[in-house]
C-alpha cells in the first residue's frame, strides 16, 4: 500500500494565484475529504478497542448527549437518512448497547435508548481523544472546529436554496432531506 504520510508529493502547496489551472491542492473540498480519511486512520485503534465503526461511535456519542430520542431526531444530528441509520442501530442493538422500541404516544416513531452497556462505553470512549494528534493548540482546536461547522452549515444552506436546475462547478448536488420533504 502506498504511503499516505504528508509529504511534498501528496500534500502539495496550493498553486500560484496567477495560474489558471487549479490543482488538487487548491480544492478545499479535497483538503476536508483527505482530512476525514486521516481522522479515520487516527481513530481506527480507538474504535477497534471499542469494537465499533466510526458511524456506530458517533451514534453512541449522540445518545450519550441525549438518550431516548427518535430515530429521525438522531438521524438529523448525524446527517444520516433513516435507511442508513437503521442498520447501524440494529447492529448496536445486537451488541447490547442500545434498545429500539415504538413510542407509545406515536406508534410511527421509534425511540432509541442506551443500555447500561452502552452507557459504560462512555467511560472508555471519552478517555480516547485526538486533540493532541491534530497538532492544534488548545486555542486553535475550537476555532478550527467552529470554522468547519460554519462551512458545513453554509454549504447545506446553499444546497437547499439553489434552484434545482442551477449549474455548478462540481455538477448537480443531490436533493437534501428538506428539499425532498418539500420544505
Amino acid at each position: 500500500m502506498k504511503s499516505t504520510k504528508p509529504n511534498s508529493a501528496n500534500d502539495p502547496k496550493p498553486s500560484d494565484a496567477r495560474s489558471s489551472d487549479p490543482r488538487l491542492a487548491d480544492f478545499l473540498c479535497f483538503a476536508i475529504y483527505s482530512t476525514n480519511l486521516a481522522y479515520g486512520r487516527a481513530y481506527k485503534p480507538i474504535l477497534e478497542e471499542l469494537g465499533l465503526t466510526y458511524t456506530q461511535y458517533i451514534a453512541i456519542v449522540a445518545l450519550w448527549e441525549q438518550d431516548n430520542q427518535t430515530v429521525s431526531s438522531l438521524g438529523e444530528k448525524l446527517f444520516l437518512e433513516s435507511n442508513t441509520l437503521t442498520p447501524i442501530l440494529k447492529k448496536l442493538e445486537a451488541k447490547g448497547y442500545l434498545r429500539r422500541q415504538r413510542d407509545a404516544a406515536d406508534e410511527r416513531q421509534v425511540l432509541v435508548s442506551l443500555t447500561d452497556a452502552g452507557r459504560r462505553l462512555r467511560e472508555k470512549g471519552l478517555r480516547m481523544n485526538l486533540k493532541a494528534a491534530s497538532g492544534l493548540s488548545s486555542d486553535e482546536f475550537p476555532r478550527v472546529q467552529k470554522a468547519v461547522v460554519a462551512l458545513r452549515n453554509n454549504l447545506i444552506k446553499a444546497a437547499e436554496e439553489a434552484p434545482a436546475d442551477a449549474p455548478s462547478a462540481t455538477g448537480p448536488l443531490p436533493a437534501t432531506r428538506h428539499q425532498r420533504k418539500g420544505a
